[in-house]
């Protein structure tokens, strides 16, 4: 199992529709840690660590987002894992 770690800057309308909560809930659904929290640009970061297949799973919904979100583009950038336990929203 190998566990990787992804920092992510989502870019598009991905405040105010609830996509930090709905990305909480999707990545306790996976199984994976970390947390999300809007940036005052109004970008949304997150830090995902799991099994690689799963936090591809959160990166490839991140894309998406929940429904009145509208994505234009999601940066990702891998780092070595940092031992994140718990998926939370903060800021």
């Amino acid at each position: 199992m190998e566990v990787v770690r992804a920092h992510l800057i989502i870019h598009g309308r991905v405040q105010g529709v609830g996509f930090r909560w709905s990305m909480q809930r999707e990545a306790r659904k996976l199984g994976v840690n970390g947390w999300v929290r809007n940036l005052p640009n109004g970008k949304v970061e997150a830090v995902i660590e799991g099994e690689k297949e799963r936090v591809e799973a959160l990166i490839g919904w991140a894309y998406q987002g929940p429904l009145l979100a509208r994505v234009t583009r999601v940066e990702v950038r891998w780092e070595e894992p940092k031992g994140e336990r718990g998926f939370r929203v903060t800021g």
